[in-house]
């Protein structure tokens, strides 16, 4: 098999594994399923644009892809219940909370062995999800801040968002507004502006601010040509009437 094929077969294993994970984990930062598939978007976006990349850099950053597919492979494992056996060379858990913590111990191993790697700084990421996930919002809101000032603006712009859901989930609302509005300003491929004013809005919804909401759907609907988007805050305005 000639060397291009091998590098595109992993690659394209990485990217599938990857989203499949980044997509589950998604749910801790919103509150609703309308808002969870644009804020999973983000991440499939970030994650298309910047793997391939990776196993072309060096090294260390093709030995860290490799253990990231391991990392979010058990992201994705299967729960069983309790009181069964788990079964031989079939990775499993008995709780998302066993699960998550596994994976985390992972991702931090990444982030330790190879901490100057594009790999590592997704590995940053997912550590910060899955520490909010586990309540350990001081540490995952540590994990977002540094995915933020990397240089890839497309990393550090969905770090951004997901550190904007966090704020807002745990009554920072201004700081969390702040946030929004940037990546309104300064939309990037992975984080685009409607992405970012459906989150904002969905925070002025529940922090009852109703009128900064409709505001917002009203907007979404007048810029974007897209159904998606539309159909969104089309459904939204309809709840706050």
């Amino acid at each position: 098999m000639r060397a291009e094929t091998r590098h595109q077969l992993k690659q394209d294993a990485f990217s599938r594994v990857t989203i499949g994970a980044a997509e589950k984990t998604a749910h801790w930062s919103v509150a609703h399923r309308s808002t969870l598939a644009i804020a999973a978007v983000a991440v499939v976006v970030i994650v298309a644009a910047v793997a391939g990349g990776w196993y072309y850099l060096s090294a260390q950053d093709e030995k860290a892809s490799l253990e990231m597919l391991q990392a979010v492979r058990t992201l994705e494992a299967q729960l069983r219940p309790a009181e069964t056996p788990a079964q031989p060379d079939v990775p499993s858990f008995t709780s998302a909370k066993e699960r998550s913590e596994a994976a985390k111990k992972q991702f931090q191993a990444i982030v330790d062995k190879y901490p100057h790697t594009r790999t590592a700084d997704m590995a940053r990421y997912f550590l910060g999800v899955t520490s909010a996930t586990a309540g350990d919002n001081v540490a995952a809101e540590s994990s977002f801040k540094a995915v933020a000032s990397t240089g890839n603006k497309e990393l550090a712009s969905v770090a951004r968002l997901a550190l904007a859901a966090l704020h807002g989930n745990t009554n920072r609302t201004k700081d969390a507004v702040a946030l929004y509005q940037d990546l309104i300003n300064h939309p990037t491929a992975s984080v685009s502006k409607a992405t970012a004013q459906l989150q904002l809005a969905e925070l002025y919804q529940t922090s009852n601010q109703p009128l900064d909401a409709k505001r917002i759907y009203e907007q979404i609907k007048k810029d974007n040509p897209g159904p998606e988007a539309v159909q969104i805050a089309t459904q939204k305005l309809t709840e706050l009437k």
